[in-house]
């Protein structure tokens, strides 16, 4: 992965407490995956940022490489890498995302 790629990647987290790493965007995700988040997200009223990992193949290994993790959707809240579909979605179920994204500040619909 390219050094511009990876500081690409940082400087998005860095800029964005909730930043998803996805299949196209918020507004049109392009995989089930994807829109499964945007949809948690959503109905958690949590304000996120996205990036379309599709818009090129150098985006789309770099975020795989800057994880560790051989999957999209990607989920950082406040720096932290959170995990993937599967994840989020067992989080979301057991209140454990509410909870990790009120400790880290971000104010959340149900707040």
């Amino acid at each position: 992965m390219s050094e511009t790629v990876f500081q690409h990647i940082q400087n998005l987290i860095d800029a964005n407490p909730v930043m998803l790493f996805m299949k196209g965007d918020k507004l049109f995700p392009q995989c089930g995956f994807s829109a499964r988040v945007v949809q948690i997200l959503n109905h958690l009223g949590v304000p996120f940022a996205t990036c379309n990992i599709l818009e090129s193949a150098e985006l789309r290994q770099g975020i795989k490489d800057f994880s560790q993790w051989p999957t999209v959707p990607q989920l950082y809240v406040k720096g932290e890498f959170v995990g993937g579909c599967d994840i989020v979605t067992d989080m979301y179920q057991s209140g454990e995302l509410e909870t990790l994204l009120t400790e880290k500040g971000i104010t959340t619909a149900n707040a």
